[in-house]
């Protein structure tokens, strides 16, 4: 199911820390309103929908693909 911007937000804020594929590198952030914008900004696809894969791992987000971040993750 496609998730649009507001309701991204509403999932991605709840993360105490995010990880984002960004090409070969793993952008890292911790939500609130101040990072807002540049987060919805590099985890909307240009579709305007949320880029997946998504995954929350207990309080740790993490947004695209990139292999070394999930080869961490089952680490």
């Amino acid at each position: 199911m496609p998730i649009e911007s507001e309701q991204a937000w509403d999932i991605l804020s709840k993360s105490k820390k995010l990880f984002i594929a960004k090409g070969k590198k793993v952008l890292e952030f911790v939500p609130d309103e101040a990072s807002k914008e540049v987060i919805l900004k590099e985890s909307i696809g240009r579709s305007g929908k949320l880029r997946a894969p998504t995954v929350q791992v207990g309080d740790i987000g993490y947004v695209g693909f990139q292999a070394d971040m999930y080869d961490n993750l089952v680490k």
